[in-house]
């Protein structure tokens, strides 16, 4: 199990944050219908929100192709930026800002020149930790809607989009079992289909029903590990659409 964790990846995965890929669900429903109201965001202003891998980047990288704008970091913010070429902003890990004052400056601009300035983050702006009081007025005035936790409708074919572009042929019925013991999050199938692939290239295998047992199996490994690791150390022993975004 440890041999699987340990296994390189040949390439990195490239993401393809295009519409066609985006898959919609009513977890991401509000989010598609504000993204597509982009006129009625409140001083221009929209944050999506929701956990990792629900699909904010996707949306953000989309949004912004929608009009030639391109996609900023917000940990990668100095100084005080240039207002992006074009009519949009788009914003990721907006709540892991490293430097408030760009990206308070980087509003200002787009607020003054009437260009609209979208933000994906993994928490509601209410509980972004801010030390500047204008940064945070200005983020909480914004109109958020969140990416709700993703259900089966979803799930299931984001296995089988995952495995297909890893070009890993999995049965059916592989697939269905893994659905049903992984935990039920989007980060956790692309997780899962990752390893999927480093444990069949280095094993030069199929994969097997006895392949994905030891997937799940490294899964619950890793949960108990987090799980022990966010206790005290006092604690008592035994305790697939296409996607038009105008």
């Amino acid at each position: 199990m440890t041999a699987i964790r340990q296994l390189a990846l040949p390439f990195p995965e490239r993401c393809n944050y295009t519409a066609a890929d985006f898959l919609q669900a009513p977890s991401n429903a509000d989010a598609l219908a504000w993204l597509r109201r982009t006129a009625d965001w409140p001083d221009g202003r929209l944050v999506i929100w929701g956990e990792e891998g629900c699909g904010k980047s996707h949306l953000l990288t989309v949004w912004a192709a929608g009009r030639t704008a391109s996609v900023s970091q917000a940990p990668s913010l100095r100084g005080l930026p240039d207002l992006p070429r074009g009519d949009r902003i788009a914003i990721d890990d907006a709540d892991a800002t490293g430097d408030e004052a760009a990206l308070l400056h980087l509003l200002n601009a787009a607020q003054e020149s009437r260009v609209p300035v979208l933000m994906a983050a993994r928490s509601p702006p209410a509980r972004w930790r801010l030390r500047l009081p204008d940064l945070a007025s200005r983020v909480r005035a914004a109109a958020a809607v969140r990416i709700l936790p993703a259900e089966e409708e979803l799930l299931r074919p984001l296995l089988t989009q995952l495995l297909a572009r890893r070009q890993i042929a999995v049965a059916r019925s592989v697939q269905d079992w893994l659905l049903l013991r992984l935990p039920r999050t989007p980060a956790a199938i692309r997780e899962a289909a990752a390893r999927l692939d480093r444990a069949a290239l280095a094993g030069h295998t199929p994969v097997t029903r006895g392949l994905a047992a030891r997937i799940v199996d490294d899964f619950a490994a890793g949960l108990s590990r987090d799980e022990d690791e966010s206790l005290p150390d006092d604690r008592p022993a035994g305790s697939s659409a296409s996607l038009a975004l105008l």
